[in-house]
C-alpha cells in the first residue's frame, strides 16, 4: 500500500487521469502519446502501488471501480492544485501564462452557462498563452472548494452567511424560486391559487431539502417545510419532486429548462416560499487577483448580468 508519494507514482497518476478523462485506453493514446500496452501496464503498476483495482478493462469496455472513481477525484483535485500552483508562481514574474481552474456550480441555467462560454472566450484572446479548465461541483462544495486551492474562481450562488476568507463579487443576477410539485400531487391544484386553504397545512406533506441550503429558506412566516431528507444538487431534487411524494423548493430557470416537459407545478402563485439567491463570482482571499483573474472576474459579470436582459 502506498504509504508516500513519489514523482513516479506522480507520472502514474497522470496516466491514469488521461485513460479516466477519455473514458478509455484508446481513447487516452493520443493525449499521453503513449501505445496501450504501455499505458495498460502503467495503470497495472500505479493499481499494486495503491494495492486497488482502479478500472476493469476488456470486452465490455472500460469502466472504473469504486475505488478508481475516488482515486480519480483526489487525482484531479492533485494536478489543479499543481496547475494553480505554477500560475501563481509565474505571475509573480508577471508572466500571465498557464492553467486557470473555474468551477461552476452544478445545476446553473443554460443561458449562464453560455455567458461563462463567453467570458472565457474573452479572457483567452486577450491573453494568448492561457487556458480555462471549467469544472463544476455540488452546492454544498462551493465554499470548500474557493478555499481550498483547487480552483482561482467559482461561479456559485450563494445564501449563507459569508466568510470572511471568501472574496464574493456580484454579478448583480438573482436566481429566483418558489415551491414545486408533480402534476400528481395533492396540492397541484392550488396552482393559480393566492393561497393555501386555511384546512390545507404545508407542513403536513413531505419536502425535499437541498444540501447546503441555508434553512431560512424553509421557514416563510409561521408555514415551515417538513423536510424529510435532503439532495445534493437540484436536478436530483427536481427528480424527487416528480415521483410525487415530495414538494421542494426549486429554480425557476429549472422549472423552466427542464420542468417544463415534465409538468413541473409551482404551488399558489409563486407566493409561498418564494426565494431569491445573489449569483456571484467568488475566490479565496488568498487567491492572488492578478490582470488574468481580473479580466475573468469582470467578463464573468458583464456577460451574466447581459444573458438576463
Amino acid at each position: 500500500m502506498l504509504n508516500r508519494l513519489q514523482e513516479s507514482d506522480i507520472k502514474l497518476l497522470r496516466v491514469f487521469y488521461a485513460v479516466a478523462s477519455c473514458n478509455g485506453f484508446t481513447a487516452a493514446e493520443p493525449v499521453l502519446r503513449m501505445q496501450r500496452p504501455n499505458i495498460s501496464a502503467a495503470i497495472k503498476k500505479l493499481e499494486e502501488r495503491l494495492d486497488l483495482v482502479l478500472c476493469h478493462r476488456g470486452r465490455g469496455g472500460f469502466q472504473m471501480t469504486k475505488e478508481g472513481e475516488v482515486v480519480f477525484q483526489e487525482t484531479k483535485r492533485i494536478f489543479n492544485a499543481f496547475d494553480n500552483f505554477v500560475f501563481n508562481l509565474k505571475s509573480l514574474h508577471d508572466d500571465y501564462s498557464g492553467h486557470i481552474t473555474l468551477v461552476l456550480m452544478a445545476g446553473l441555467a443554460t443561458s449562464m452557462q453560455l455567458a461563462v462560454s463567453k467570458a472565457v472566450k474573452s479572457t483567452m484572446k486577450k491573453f494568448d498563452d492561457i487556458h480555462v479548465n471549467i469544472q463544476t461541483r455540488l452546492y454544498n462544495e462551493v465554499e470548500h472548494v474557493a478555499l481550498s486551492g483547487e480552483c482561482h474562481l467559482v461561479l456559485s450562488t450563494y445564501d449563507m452567511v459569508k466568510p470572511e476568507s471568501v472574496t464574493f463579487h456580484s454579478t448583480g443576477v438573482h436566481c429566483k424560486g418558489r415551491l414545486y410539485c408533480s402534476p400528481t400531487h395533492p396540492l397541484a391544484k392550488y396552482r393559480e391559487a393566492d393561497a393555501l386553504p386555511d384546512n390545507v397545512r404545508v407542513e403536513d406533506f413531505p419536502a425535499i431539502g437541498m444540501t447546503g441550503l441555508s434553512s431560512v429558506n424553509y421557514i416563510n412566516g409561521e408555514k415551515r417545510l417538513a423536510i424529510q431528507t435532503f439532495s445534493d444538487s437540484y436536478d436530483v431534487c427536481m427528480a424527487a419532486v416528480m415521483t410525487g411524494e415530495y414538494v421542494g423548493l426549486l429554480p425557476d430557470y429549472i422549472a423552466r429548462e427542464q420542468g417544463a416537459a415534465t409538468g413541473l407545478v409551482p404551488i399558489c402563485k409563486g407566493s409561498l416560499f418564494e426565494f431569491s439567491h445573489e449569483l456571484f463570482v467568488m475566490n479565496g482571499k488568498n487567491t492572488r487577483l492578478n490582470p488574468v483573474l481580473r479580466h475573468c472576474i469582470k467578463e464573468l459579470e458583464y456577460f451574466i448580468f447581459e444573458s438576463q436582459k
